[in-house]
C-alpha cells in the first residue's frame, strides 16, 4: 500500500517523498484506514481463489503488513515474503520475511511463488505493462498474480458535491506530482493476458461511504496529506478540502467511493490440478 517508487515521476518524484511520506506522523494509521475498508474483501477473494497451507507468498508494497498477517493467521500459508521500499511498518514475526526493495529496478528477483499479490501499487507506478510481465515472471506454474487498484468512480457524470470535487483534484494533482494514474487500472485484465496467464477475470468492489467509516477517514487523512498537490490544480482550494472533509462526516454525504478492481491470472503448468 505504501512506498513504490513512480519511475520516470514528474516533478513531485516518488510517492512517499513529496507525497504521503512515511515518516509523517499518522502515516501508518492511514495506511490502515485503506486496510479496514479493503481487507475483507482482498482476503475472501485470495481464498475464493484457493490460496491457504502449503502456499509460498509474495506481498508487493505491503504497507503495514496486513494482508501479510491475515494470509498466515486466516488462509495458514507456509510463508510471506513482504517488500516495500520503506519497511518501517511491517512486523516481524514466524512466517514472515521483509525485505526492503525497489520492485521496479532490472534486478528485483527474490524467487518464485505460488501466489503473487500487489495491491494498490501499479497505480502510482510508469511502465505498468512491463511491470505486470516482470511480476508474472515471479509466479511459480500453477500459481496466481493478483493486482488490485483504485478505479475513479468521481466521473464528470456524477454531481458535483464537495466530495466529488475534491476527489477530482485529488485525482489531478496526484497524477501531476506522482504520477499516479488509475485511468489505465480497468486494463489489468488485458495486460494480464498479454503477461501470458491465463483463466483471468476481475471484479470491483466499492465501500460504502458513511461518516466514521474507515473509508471515509482514509479520504480526509489522504486529503491531507496531498492538500498541496490539490490545490495546485486550481480547481479547490483550503475553504473547498474542508468542506469535503466535513461533508464526508455528515448526513449530507451522499457518493460513491472509489473502487477497488482486483484482476487475477493464472501461470499454466500443465501438471497441476489447477
Amino acid at each position: 500500500m505504501n512506498g513504490v517508487p513512480h519511475g520516470g515521476a514528474p516533478a513531485g518524484g516518488r510517492y512517499g517523498e513529496a507525497v504521503f511520506p512515511p515518516e509523517r506522523a499518522g502515516e501508518g494509521e492511514r495506511i490502515d484506514y485503506g486496510a479496514l475498508a479493503y481487507d475483507g474483501f482482498s482476503m475472501a477473494r485470495l481464498r475464493a481463489l484457493g490460496v491457504g497451507p502449503g502456499w509460498n507468498c509474495l506481498d508487493v508494497g505491503a504497507g503495514t503488513g496486513t494482508i501479510a498477517r491475515r494470509l498466515l493467521d486466516e488462509a495458514g500459508v507456509a510463508g510471506v515474503l513482504a517488500v516495500d521500499r520503506d519497511v518501517r511498518f511491517l512486523p516481524r514475526r514466524p512466517g514472515l520475511d521483509v525485505l526492503a526493495a525497489d520492485v521496479t529496478a532490472p534486478d528485483f528477483a527474490p524467487g518464485t511463488f505460488r501466489l503473487v499479490h500487489a495491491r494498490f501499487v501499479l497505480m502510482h507506478l510508469a511502465e505498468r505493462e512491463r511491470l505486470v510481465s516482470s511480476l508474472a515472471e515471479l509466479v511459480a506454474p500453477g500459481g496466481v498474480l493478483v493486482l488490485s487498484d483504485a478505479v475513479d468512480l468521481t466521473s464528470d457524470r456524477t454531481p458535483d458535491t464537495p466530495y466529488t470535487v475534491a476527489m477530482r483534484a485529488m485525482w489531478q494533482g496526484l497524477r501531476a506530482t506522482i504520477g499516479t494514474d488509475v485511468s489505465v487500472v480497468p486494463t489489468y485484465p488485458h495486460l494480464l493476458h498479454g503477461a501470458g496467464l491465463g483463466r483471468v477475470a476481475a471484479e470491483i468492489h466499492v465501500p460504502p461511504l458513511l461518516p466514521g467509516s474507515p473509508i471515509s477517514r482514509f479520504w480526509a487523512e489522504t486529503w491531507d496529506r496531498s492538500r498541496a498537490a490539490m490545490l495546485a490544480t486550481g480547481s479547490v482550494d483550503d475553504a473547498a478540502v474542508d468542506e469535503a472533509v466535513r461533508y464526508l462526516d455528515s448526513a449530507a454525504c451522499a457518493a460513491l467511493s472509489a473502487g477497488m478492481l482486483t484482476a487475477w491470472g493464472w501461470k499454466p503448468d500443465d501438471h497441476s490440478a489447477r
